[in-house]
């Protein structure tokens, strides 16, 4: 079994930051790509970021330039720095780590930016 705890997540106003973290747990043989996704009320879950096992990351086009993911091999875990944080980034952000071909996602957390 794997397990992923996010935290981080909270309330701040816009234009402020947060950085949510995410580890991994359980029987891990070797991480492949870890990520971030979230879902906002009444939509369906978007991709956020993507990392992979060597450091290469991609973006939504919605945070580039805003949002950074990283990760600890080592360790086990991702984390997003989210800075110029906007009203509409509000979501329950969740942690996902693909393992020997399987997808793994954490519970959630959530996300609220007032305007």
């Amino acid at each position: 079994q794997v397990q992923l705890a996010e935290s981080g997540g909270g309330l701040v106003q816009a234009g402020g930051s947060l950085r949510l973290s995410c580890a991994a747990s359980g029987s891990i043989f070797r991480i492949n790509d870890m990520g971030w996704y979230r879902q906002a009320p009444g939509k369906q879950r978007e991709v956020v970021a993507v990392i992979t096992r060597g450091g290469g990351a991609v973006y939504a086009d919605s945070v580039k330039g805003r949002f950074t993911i990283s990760r600890d091999n080592a360790k086990n875990t991702v984390s997003l720095q989210m800075n110029s944080l906007k009203a509409e980034d509000t979501a329950v952000y969740y942690c996902n780590a693909y393992i020997l071909g399987a997808a793994y996602w954490g519970q959630g957390t959530q996300v609220t930016v007032s305007s």
